[in-house]
């Protein structure tokens, strides 16, 4: 998309790794396209980065995929194989690096997920990748709820689904060891002060900056990540999956922040 930072850091890390030849460029392609996209692509092509609506879509193009890819039921990336291509998912390392990096987390027992979209399914396996069995999944429409329920199957974790209007913020972000929002600022600067009661947060809106809910974790001094942090660090196992060696991280770091300004530290 238009407003994607993916080229900065993918074109930071070509530069860094003497890749004087490649390229990452934009492509608009909406969901029903991604497969007749995908398969007219000649072999110059080290690998795809896949937005949403795509990442579903990128997933059923794939001629195999990563067991982490399969439980959260969508891919970000795509990389050339013989005979086909292989679908990952390195949302799952944003979330789990973002929160690693920034605010020292490395596992709990109950998270508390808002909002019911990819990015929530990516954060759901990324945390019971690092042991969180149970989820409090907070939605404005039940129906929505579906797929991540269907994720928390495959993932072997409970789920409760809780309706937003009838949901006890501060009771749930207090009695959690991690909170994730993929809703936009609209949604949480109403109950911010609530959903800073706790002690981790990641809100994966960063623009623009500071959200409602990071300026209300930052007061309350809880720890914070950020969907910058996450963007950096899914961004590593893609640079590592197209181009075969180990990411510069922190040349992509520092070009991320040269490109927003520097606005937030991204630690690594």
């Amino acid at each position: 998309m238009s407003h994607s930072l993916s080229p900065v850091l993918h074109n930071a890390a070509f530069e860094a790794l003497g890749l004087t030849s490649w390229s990452y460029t934009r492509i608009e392609c909406e969901a029903d396209d991604v497969e007749p996209l995908v398969r007219g692509l000649d072999p110059s092509w080290a690998g795809l980065s896949v937005t949403m609506p795509g990442k579903r879509a990128a997933l059923a193009v794939a001629s195999s995929a990563t067991p982490r890819a399969v439980l959260v039921g969508a891919a970000n990336t795509l990389v050339p194989v013989a005979g086909g291509w292989r679908a990952d998912c390195t949302d799952v390392d944003g979330v789990v690096g973002a929160l690693r990096a920034s605010c020292g987390f490395t596992g709990g027992s109950h998270a508390v997920l808002l909002g019911a979209g990819g990015t929530a399914t990516a954060a759901l396996v990324g945390l019971a990748s690092v042991g969180v069995e149970s989820f409090s999944l907070v939605v404005r429409s039940a129906a929505r709820a579906a797929e991540a329920e269907a994720c928390a199957a495959r993932a072997g974790v409970s789920l409760r689904v809780i309706p937003w209007e009838a949901a006890e913020f501060a009771d749930l972000a207090a009695s959690s060891d991690v909170l994730v929002s993929t809703v936009p600022p609209s949604a949480t600067e109403p109950i911010a002060a609530e959903l800073a009661e706790a002690p981790c947060v990641l809100d994966v809106v960063y623009h623009p900056w500071p959200t409602p809910l990071a300026y209300a974790v930052e007061k309350r001094g809880r720890s914070l990540a950020t969907g910058l942090d996450m963007l950096l660090h899914q961004a590593f196992g893609q640079s590592e999956q197209f181009t075969g060696q180990p990411a510069p991280r922190s040349a992509m770091r520092d070009a991320l922040r040269a490109a927003t300004g520097g606005i937030l530290p991204l630690p690594l």
